[in-house]
């Protein structure tokens, strides 16, 4: 797939620390509950950690105790990719990318119940985001 913004694995590496890396260039998870964001109420834009693009917004963020900043919808239709990940067996997810850079940022679930204009509730690690406060 062809991003707008790619990188040679060595070039990652060098822009990205381990921990970032880790989880935006091979699929890792934060641990729970751990994350800069979980509890964040700030308002302002969360662009995407490797790439700059902007992701979600703030107003969109929700309190979804999953222990990882939850958001119901992205900031644009086109901000976000999605691919099915089989990666646990017997629990299909659907995987969340940045569509600018093609950088892992979490997962998206529908359907469990939280009251949101979506249903969706983007499940995305802190440390694939960087919040951009507003005034």
């Amino acid at each position: 797939m062809g991003y707008k913004v790619e990188k040679s694995d060595e070039e990652w590496r060098a822009q990205l620390t381990d921990e970032e890396y880790q989880v935006l260039r091979q699929a890792g998870t934060e641990r729970a509950f751990t994350g800069e964001y979980t509890d964040t109420k700030t308002v302002g834009v969360y662009n995407c950690r490797a790439c700059g693009a902007e992701l979600f917004r703030s107003t969109t963020k929700f309190e979804s105790h999953c222990g990882w900043p939850s958001f119901y919808d992205p900031s644009a239709t086109d901000a976000v990719e999605t691919r099915e990940d089989r990666s646990l067996p017997g629990r299909p997810r659907t995987e969340v990318l940045c569509a600018t850079c093609g950088s892992h940022l979490g997962h998206v679930f529908e359907g469990e119940g939280y009251d949101t204009p979506t249903d969706l509730r983007y499940c995305i690690n802190s440390i694939a985001i960087r919040l951009e406060p507003t005034e």
